[in-house]
This record gives structure tokens, sequence and C-alpha cells, in this order.
């Protein structure tokens, strides 16, 4: 199981609705970014995500991934944080500065796993279409 590092306070998002998607307003911001990711040699790791809410996810919850490679589906859930089987972080969300707890000082406080997912062999959810129980 992955180390999900779960915030006790959201911030709320956005609907989808609502979230303003990047724009030509944001050409210096994303110049910066990708001057960074270069600088650490993550420009094939990391990306952008728009941060949004389709329905309330609560403090001991995460998105989970599951997908279908030859149906080229992608399908997202909600399960406890503490007892998903799903085991890799996929997104994160940054914390930000006025949320950091005063004596926060790892990495990991830094920002919160919001969507886990897991390899197609290894998808709990898939189990029994390898046979396994």
């Amino acid at each position: 199981m992955a180390d999900i590092n779960v915030s006790a306070s959201r911030t709320s998002l956005p609907r989808f609705e609502e979230a303003e998607a990047l724009g030509p307003q944001d050409a210096e911001f994303v110049r910066d970014l990708v001057a960074v990711l270069a600088k650490h040699g993550n420009l094939n790791r990391f990306g952008l995500c728009l941060l949004h809410d389709h329905f309330p996810i609560a403090a001991d919850e995460v998105l989970v991934e599951t997908n279908d490679p030859q149906a080229r589906t992608l399908h997202a859930g909600v399960e406890k944080a503490n007892s998903t089987g799903h085991s890799k972080a996929s997104q994160w969300r940054f914390v930000p500065h006025a949320d950091l707890e005063a004596d926060a000082t790892a990495e990991g406080d830094l920002y919160r796993v919001i969507q886990l997912c897991t390899p197609l062999d290894l998808c709990p959810k898939r189990a029994h279409e390898r046979g396994a129980d």
C-alpha cells in the first residue's frame, strides 16, 4: 500500500465547470515551470493537471484510477486511503504554506496524494480475471 499523506482539512476546489483552464495568460508561468522541470530532469516525468472537484472526497479518502488497455478506458473511484489496495501515487496537490503545520519540515508535508493508480497486473479489481482470489 502507498504511504498516503492525506490532509485532515482540505481547501475546497472549484467544480470542473467553474475551474479556469490553462490559457495564454499563463505563458510566463508555464515557461518558468518548464525551466524548473528541465533543471531537475523531470520534463518527461511531471506535467500539469487542472485541480477541480466533480464530487466531495473526505479527508480520509483518495481517488483511485484503474484502466483497461484492451478497451482503452480509465475508470476513477473513491476508496478509503488507509485500506486501498492501490499502490502508486499518480497525482499530488501542493499544500499552501498557510496550511502547513508550524513544525512540518518533511518533503511529504509539502504535498498530498490525491490520486492513486496500480499497474494493471496488480490491480485488485482485476484479480478475478487472472484466476486469483
